[in-house]
């Protein structure tokens, strides 16, 4: 039953993040990835969320557990397609832009997990 939760919950991340990064990519352009870096730094902040609601504050079962963070933030994050994101950047020639890309969706990734776990933590 723990299989079939991480692959439903992320067969539906996938979905979701597919949307996201189809509708938020060409807001700006193509030379940044805004979809992606979008998706992996709400995905940090809801994974925060996540660990306080599902491990800190609830009993539920173990398979509810897996399939929201294992299988849905696991599906809507994007931290692969991240990295071959950069390697584009920085091959076609956008040094600063790959740079800055990696760097501040580490540092957000990081500070919004810890946002996530920190608000839910102080309002449940």
């Amino acid at each position: 039953m723990q299989w079939l939760a991480i692959a439903l919950g992320g067969a539906l991340g996938s979905v979701l993040r597919f949307a996201a990064v189809g509708y938020l990519t060409p807001l700006l352009n193509y030379r940044f990835p805004f979809g992606t870096f979008v998706v992996n730094i709400v995905g940090s902040f809801l994974i925060g969320v996540a660990y306080v609601l599902l491990l800190e504050k609830t009993t539920l079962p173990v398979e509810w557990r897996l399939f929201f963070i294992t299988g849905v933030l696991g599906g809507f994050t994007t931290f692969s397609a991240f990295s071959l994101e950069i390697l584009q950047l920085w091959q076609e020639g956008h040094v600063f832009n790959a740079l800055l890309y990696a760097s501040s969706s580490v540092i957000l990734g990081l500070l919004m997990a810890f946002v996530g776990m920190a608000s839910t933590q102080k309002f449940f």
